[in-house]
């Protein structure tokens, strides 16, 4: 499941970017927790959305029509019932910046539309 989950936030994370529209990120998400085997996961949890002074501004959902703009930030937290991934990004012109990664904390690449983005590894706790 982590590798499940760390797909979908990449997917996020990939998908966000100015002159996006929210709910187009929404969809490619949703469509990749299907991709993964977890098409039902994301009505479980919110996956996040536009952060600033507060932890969430709003919550983002597929019928969001915000548009994204440079400098904004957001918060996506996808979840898979038992695992979560979360990151807090800034979007910039030429790329987005994590603003939450946390020096040598084990990470995995994943894929997203020939770009690899090394996301956090899950803390497993048995």
């Amino acid at each position: 499941m982590g590798e499940a989950v760390a797909q979908v936030d990449a997917t996020f994370i990939a998908a966000t970017g100015p002159g996006q529209m929210l709910d187009e990120i929404f969809h490619r998400a949703t469509a990749a927790y299907s991709e993964t085997g977890f098409p039902d996961e994301w009505h479980l949890h919110h996956q996040g959305g536009p952060a600033g002074y507060e932890p969430r501004e709003y919550v983002a959902t597929p019928r969001s029509t915000d548009v994204v703009s440079v400098g904004q930030a957001y918060a996506w937290n996808p979840s898979i019932t038992g695992t979560k991934s979360e990151d807090t990004l800034l979007v910039g012109e030429e790329g987005n910046e994590l603003l939450t990664a946390i020096e040598d904390w084990p990470t995995l690449p994943v894929a997203v539309n020939g770009r690899t983005f090394a996301r956090p590894a899950i803390l497993e706790i048995t």
